[in-house]
C-alpha cells in the first residue's frame, strides 16, 4: 500500500474538522477519492504547505490558486512521483479557447472575466486566512472580485477593459438549449474519466445549478490540451461551437458542490481506480 500525502496551500482548509457524527467534510472533489483510497488501504496525509521531509511514495499538488507560489512547486518536485506539477498556471490567458482582442471580427455576444481562475475568489479566501494568522497575504496583488459581465459586441465593451492585465475578454459560446444553456465538464484522474452535459437556464452554466444533464464523449481535441498542459488530475469545462470543442476553463482543484456531494462519493471509486492507475505507472 502506498503513502499518498496531499500538498495544500498553507492557509487552505481541505477538509472540516469532524461533526457529532464524526465525520468529515470537504469544498474539494478530490476528498471523496482520498476516502476511497484510504478504504483500499493506503494511506493519506494532508500536508499544509511546504515541509522539510518528503515522507510519502507519492504526492498530490493541490494549491487552491491560479499560480501555484514557486516554493510549493520546489517541495512537490522533491517527492518521488507528484500529481498535477505541469499544472502551475491556469490563468484564462494560458487556458481559454475563446480569448478575444479588441480588433477582432467576432460579431457575436462576449463575456469579461477576471484573468484569474474562479474570479480571485480562492486567493481572496487564502489572503484573508494569512491575514487572520498574523502574516502576510500571499497573493497581494489579488484585485476586489469583479462578477463576470456579458455584453452584446465588443463594441459594448467598456473602455479600458483591454488594457487591464486582471481581466479577459471571451466570445459568449455557451451552447443554447430551448430552455437555457449548456456547458460540458470532463473530470479525470489518470485514465479514469467522466464527461457530463449539464443543461442550466443560466447563462454562466454551473454544475450545481443544472435542470438535467446526459453523459457525453470527450473529443480529441480535448485530450490532446489535457496532454499539453500536464493534467493528471482535475477538471475542464468546454462548449461544442460550430463544430469545434473550445476549453473554456480547467481546474486542478475541481469543487464539491453540495447539493451534488451523493452523486460526486458515487464516482470515487472510479477515479480511485485512476489515482492507483498513476501509481502503477510511477513504479
Amino acid at each position: 500500500m502506498a503513502r499518498i500525502v496531499v500538498v495544500t496551500h498553507e492557509h487552505d482548509r481541505f477538509q472540516s474538522g469532524r461533526n457529532l457524527l464524526l465525520r468529515r467534510s470537504s469544498p474539494y472533489m478530490l476528498f471523496d477519492v482520498l476516502e476511497e483510497l484510504r478504504r483500499r488501504g493506503h494511506s493519506v496525509r494532508i500536508q499544509q504547505g511546504p515541509a522539510r521531509t518528503h515522507s510519502a511514495d507519492i504526492a498530490i499538488l493541490h494549491v487552491d490558486a491560479t499560480v501555484t507560489p514557486a516554493d510549493y512547486l520546489d517541495y512537490a518536485r522533491g517527492f518521488p512521483f507528484c500529481l498535477n506539477l505541469a499544472t502551475a498556471d491556469i490563468s484564462k490567458r494560458r487556458i481559454s479557447g475563446a480569448l478575444l482582442k479588441r480588433n477582432d471580427a467576432w460579431q457575436g455576444p462576449v463575456i469579461v472575466k477576471t484573468n484569474l481562475n474562479n474570479q480571485g475568489i480562492p486567493e481572496t479566501f487564502l489572503n484573508r486566512r494569512s491575514r487572520r494568522a498574523g502574516k502576510p497575504p500571499p497573493f497581494p496583488d489579488v484585485q476586489g472580485l469583479q462578477p463576470y459581465e456579458v455584453y452584446e459586441s465588443l463594441g459594448d465593451v467598456p473602455d479600458g477593459v483591454f488594457g487591464d492585465d486582471d481581466l479577459v475578454v471571451e466570445k459568449f459560446i455557451a451552447e443554447r438549449e430551448p430552455d437555457g444553456f449548456a456547458m460540458r465538464f470532463w473530470v479525470f484522474c489518470g485514465e479514469s474519466e467522466r464527461c457530463t452535459r449539464y443543461i442550466s437556464p443560466n447563462g454562466l452554466v454551473k454544475a450545481s445549478e443544472t435542470i438535467r444533464r446526459e453523459p457525453v464523449p470527450v473529443p480529441d481535441e480535448i485530450r490532446e490540451l489535457r496532454r499539453e498542459l500536464g493534467f493528471d488530475y482535475g477538471k475542464f469545462d468546454f462548449v461544442m461551437h460550430e463544430g469545434r470543442a473550445i476549453l473554456l476553463d480547467a481546474n486542478k482543484t475541481p469543487g464539491r458542490p453540495k447539493n451534488l456531494v451523493k452523486m460526486f462519493a458515487a464516482g470515487a471509486a472510479h477515479l480511485a481506480d485512476g489515482f492507483e492507475g498513476l501509481m502503477r505507472r510511477a513504479r
